[in-house]
């Protein structure tokens, strides 16, 4: 009997090891050694307003990117890993619509001649599914431009100008902006 209970006790302290090895390799404790690591970009406008952007950034790989592993017409969650989130201390105008202070979620669709920036009022996502328009807050149009050269590593920066901050998504040969003000 004691040689059973012995047993049992083992096997359980076996399997629950194995369970938290398991876990464990699931996604690296550390974000920065993932393939695609974390990133951020900050303004902050005239009126001490702040603009935060999380996101991670997947690299091209040799991989053709639009048009093929993110694929036009379709939403995609402009980076890699958890959903990019978009925060703001202030009300905001993006692309011409306003956008309250808060906490928000960033999805693009790429065209190959415009691109459309989605603000979602949901927010904590990993990345995809993308939780639809119904939770979309806004939709606003991007301004593409084609960078000089192939860009590896995506990326997403707020460039500070006179009357606020540009929000650009670049990638491949493509680059996508839109005012923030």
């Amino acid at each position: 009997m004691k040689r059973a209970m012995g047993l049992c006790s083992f096997l359980v302290l076996v399997v629950g090891l194995m369970a938290a090895m398991v876990g464990a390799q699931g996604q690296p404790q550390d974000k920065t050694k993932r393939p695609s690591p974390p990133a951020s970009a900050d303004c902050t406008l005239a009126s001490g307003g702040t603009i935060h952007v999380d996101y991670s950034v997947p690299s091209m790989k040799g991989r053709k990117i639009f048009g093929e592993l993110v694929p036009y017409g379709e939403v995609w969650r402009a980076g890699a890993n958890e959903a990019t989130t978009f925060v703001i201390s202030k009300d905001v105008t993006v692309g011409g619509k306003m956008v309250p202070a808060g906490s928000y979620t960033l999805f693009a669709i790429p065209d190959k001649d415009k691109w459309t920036l989605v603000i979602s009022k949901k927010t904590g996502e990993w990345g995809v599914p993308y939780p639809g328009a119904g939770d979309d807050f806004a939709r606003v149009d991007m301004k593409t431009s084609a960078l000089p050269g192939p860009q590896e590593k995506f990326s997403i920066t707020l460039d500070k100008g006179a009357s606020g901050c540009t929000l650009k998504m670049a990638w491949e040969t493509t680059q996508a902006a839109v005012d923030i003000k």
